[in-house]
């Protein structure tokens, strides 16, 4: 009813215009003709365009757009009733005037209804803080809105920063644009502020970092956005705005991948993983699972992990699947007969000790688990035929000097000897430490903040790669996509980060005094990790976060004729030599390429 009456007054004022305001050729009476037409065709074609259905929000621009659709369907009724006339009603030229004041004119209502609504529902009242947001583009004008949208919110931007120079002058929401990131400390002062928001959910961490170290001087609290990933094309809600995180500091990288390519070998495959109920594991397990395997046999030895694991696929852990395997890798012959019962075609190879200073304590352990179980695993993988094997590695098998270093490099060099034997693509993945994986540095500094500290450090300029579970899995998995036979791919994780400053920046975040403690590198343990080992030739992939080598083969022969039966404390020697005997042929592999040259892997 408020349309046509809208129409009736635009048709009118569009009349008396065309007529020089002449009101005794332009009377109600020559309107009246017109409005039965008009509120018919207004009303049956807003039905029909959703307009008086609340199929979209008010002020929207799809509702603009079914507004415009509206007026044209009335705009044509109305002429076609008006020519009808032997006198017409109002001149022809009015109903198009008057069709350009109705748009105006509804247009400018709904825009005024939304603007009231949006005012009832600003939050109000004390007790909620002031927030200067840093980035003002699709994050930042999202979190603006869903703040000033939501009476409850605990938040009221006041503020914008950016450092884009034609985002200088924006406003959004009524809330301005007033600097870039140097402008934070007056606009502190200037608007009293209590919080920094980061709305950049593309940021990386060296940004994060950096506006945290110019909050924390000034008394802001940081918050920031989850990260795009994290927010999966979904819009930012309130809930969505927390404090940083592990990943946030340390960890943001912006991992795409083919998924054209990962499809193309995981759909339809039977995949088994083993390890499946790690940090490492389950996320492949998790990842696996969206690509629609034929079959994904999740293997572990740890009942709780395969509990875990299939809660978070299923949604339920009755443990009555048999995708779940309860096995341990170190059992050859009940390996053997699962991958011979099964017969899985993609293997991706997880299960391994990896606490460094146990493993210096315990080497028999690494041995056995990382050696032993990774040929058991091997072995059985090339009895049922799998197409292609993924060897889940750490950049401590780089210039290997610890324990956890050596038994890696090994498993690395048996997985390439596989490949030479021509099994079939058999590879391995090398990256550092991964974020939120158990035992990991930043799971106990948060376990120590909360237990009041100290914070333990091994060595004030200790460094350290970092990537969060879910980023490194995907590259492992697009690996197996793209790595040739023989190959370490070695996944970029960015700059190497210093221990000591995230430990700072946690004690600074915390709510109460919380102290570092510096106790010294442990055996096996290096100041700075390595990503590639002396007289590793790299070469770029077909993906820019991943780097190959061609990992020197061990024989086989000489793991399986080790003496098990002698002191722990010779396994030590015997990893060391097993390394010794890859890096004489990894010097041999060199003499046989040209300087300059590159290695050529044929499968």
């Amino acid at each position: 009813m408020i349309d046509g009456a809208i129409w009736a007054a635009g048709l009118y004022i569009a009349a008396l215009l065309r007529l020089d305001f002449d009101f005794g050729r332009v009377g109600l009476s020559h309107i009246m003709k017109l409005l039965p037409v008009l509120f018919v065709a207004q009303y049956a074609a807003g039905a029909a365009f959703g307009l008086y259905r609340g199929r979209w929000l008010f002020g929207s621009f799809e509702e603009v757009a079914g507004v415009g659709r509206s007026v044209a369907v009335t705009s044509t009724a109305l002429f076609i009733a008006d020519v009808s006339y032997s006198h017409r009603p109002v001149p022809v030229s009015a109903v198009i005037g008057g069709a350009m004041f109705a748009f105006l004119g509804m247009c400018g209502l709904r825009y005024a209804w939304r603007l009231v609504m949006d005012r009832r529902r600003r939050p109000r009242g004390e007790g909620r803080q002031r927030v200067i947001v840093f980035g003002a583009g699709d994050g930042g004008q999202q979190a603006i809105r869903a703040m000033l949208r939501d009476p409850n919110s605990p938040y009221i931007p006041v503020a914008i920063l950016d450092d884009a120079r034609d985002r200088k002058n924006l406003s959004i929401q009524g809330v301005r644009v007033v600097g870039d990131r140097t402008a934070l400390a007056g606009a502190v002062m200037r608007f009293h502020a209590d919080a920094l928001l980061v709305a950049v959910p593309s940021a990386d961490a060296s940004l994060v970092r950096e506006l945290i170290d110019l909050a924390l001087p000034v008394g802001l609290e940081v918050r920031v956005l989850p990260s795009v990933q994290e927010l999966l094309g979904n819009d930012v809600r309130i809930v969505d705005i927390r404090e940083p995180n592990e990943a946030d500091l340390l960890g943001r990288h912006q991992v795409e991948t083919n998924v054209g390519e990962i499809a193309q070998y995981l759909a339809n495959k039977r995949v088994a993983v083993t390890g499946a109920g790690g940090s490492i594991g389950s996320e492949l397990c998790r990842q696996i699972a969206a690509f629609g395997p034929a079959e994904l046999v999740m293997i572990d030895r740890d009942e709780s992990a395969l509990h875990g694991v299939q809660l978070s696929l299923e949604g339920r852990a009755l443990l009555d699947s048999d995708q779940l395997v309860l096995l341990d890798i170190r059992d050859r012959q009940k390996l053997a007969r699962i991958f011979l019962e099964r017969r899985p075609e993609v293997v991706f190879h997880a299960a391994a000790l990896k606490h460094l200073p146990l493993l210096e304590r315990y080497p028999g352990e690494a041995l056995k688990t990382n050696v032993l179980g990774t040929l058991a695993v091997l072995d059985a993988a090339v009895a049922a035929g799998v197409e292609t094997f993924v060897n889940i590695s750490t950049d401590k098998a780089a210039n290997p000097c610890s324990v956890l270093g050596y038994s890696k490099r090994i498993a690395e060099g048996l997985t390439a000897y596989m490949s030479e034997e021509g099994c079939g693509n058999y590879l391995s993945v090398r990256f550092g430490n991964v974020l939120g994986s158990r035992g990991s540095v930043l799971t106990t500094f948060r376990s120590q903040i909360e237990s009041g500290g100290p914070l333990t450090v091994t060595h004030p300029d200790v460094t350290r790669f970092f990537m969060t579970v879910e980023e490194a899995v995907q590259l492992v998995i697009q690996a197996g996509a793209i790595g040739r036979p023989g190959e370490v791919l070695v996944l970029q994780m960015g700059d190497p980060v210093r221990i000591a400053e995230v430990a700072q920046r946690l004690a600074s975040m915390s709510p109460q005094p919380v102290t570092i403690e510096y106790t010294g590198l442990r055996p096996g343990e290096k100041l700075h990790e390595e990503l590639f080992g002396d007289g590793e030739v790299a070469h770029p992939s077909e993906h820019p976060l991943i780097n190959a080598v061609l990992a020197p083969s061990l024989d086989a022969r000489l793991v399986r004729d080790l003496d098990l039966s002698q002191a722990p404390a010779q396994f030590v020697a015997m990893l060391e030599d097993l390394s010794i005997v890859m890096n004489l042929e990894q010097v041999s592999m060199n003499e046989q390429v040209p300087e300059g040259g590159s290695f050529s892997v044929s499968a």
